[in-house]
């Protein structure tokens, strides 16, 4: 006779358990660590090139963005972080220290405004390391965000 009770009770807690374990994903805020790969096939137009380049860049819900990449093969002279998606070309909107031989840093106190944060959660990111040879960019690697669980 209780059965069906105990059925209510079972559903009902599990629902309620279900309900409190989304707020607590919903609420969490995390940045993902983008691991990235620089190629010269990925420029615009492509470039041949033995260079290639990888690092991580971790951009934050506040906007902050943090990062380095290690180079390998090319004389960089200069390294961004530019808006465009995959195929295309786009300004630079953040500029890269030299910060060892062929190691390139995002500057401590930068910042992606509401619009270049959109573009990188759109995957509307990239970065390219420039030379001599390759004035536009002889390396590039998007940033290709990894989707937020806790938010889906």
């Amino acid at each position: 006779m209780n059965g069906p009770i105990l059925k209510s009770r079972v559903t009902l807690t599990s629902c309620a358990m279900a309900a409190l374990l989304l707020a607590v994903f919903a609420g969490r805020v995390t940045a993902a660590e983008i691991q990235v790969k620089l190629s010269g096939d990925q420029e615009v137009p492509p470039v041949q090139t033995s260079a290639s380049g990888s690092g991580s860049v971790t951009v934050e819900d506040d906007k902050s963005i943090k990062g380095k990449i290690i180079t390998d093969g090319i004389k960089g002279n200069g390294a961004h972080i530019h808006e465009g998606a995959v195929g295309k070309n786009g300004p630079d909107i953040i500029t890269l220290k030299k910060t060892g031989d062929n190691e390139w840093s995002v500057p401590p106190d930068a910042k992606l405004t509401d619009a270049q944060y959109d573009a990188y959660k759109a995957g509307g990111l990239y970065i390219n390391v420039h030379s001599s040879e390759h004035k536009s960019g002889e390396i590039r690697g998007q940033l290709k965000r990894v989707p937020d669980l806790g938010k889906l």
